[in-house]
């Protein structure tokens, strides 16, 4: 079981989600999350487990192998069918956004997630 802790860096986070994934999209989605603020995102998933699993009507994480990993089919289409289960600015979205990107059929319009992040964080 994966825990989170205030010492665990956010790539320590992602590392413990990765063990037994071999696909290099859910790779890189992973490893972008948990070097994003770090961990923002894999925390939230994580804290936000039963919440978001009931809003998207499929565990957000998949508990069913040896070690939990993220399951993107239900982020990506979580983002499609009810974005505000997430509960995040719009720059932070974004960032979950590039990163669903990443997996699943989930299309994003990279120069607007840009400008959501861009323009959030010169503010």
């Amino acid at each position: 079981m994966t825990v989170t802790s205030d010492s665990t860096t956010g790539e320590q986070l992602a590392l413990s989600l990765l063990q037994g994934v071999g696909n290099e999209q859910m790779r890189a989605a992973t490893r972008l999350l948990g070097a994003h603020q770090d961990g923002y995102w894999l925390r939230r998933l994580l804290e936000d487990e039963h919440e978001l699993t009931a809003a998207a009507d499929k565990p957000v994480i998949d508990r069913r192998g040896k070690h939990p990993s993220v399951d993107w089919d239900a982020i990506g289409q979580l983002m499609l069918a009810r974005p505000w289960a997430f509960k995040s600015s719009s720059s932070e979205l974004a960032v979950l956004e590039v990163a669903a990107s990443l997996v699943t059929r989930c299309a994003v319009q990279l120069g607007q997630a840009l400008r959501v992040v861009d323009n959030t964080s010169s503010a």
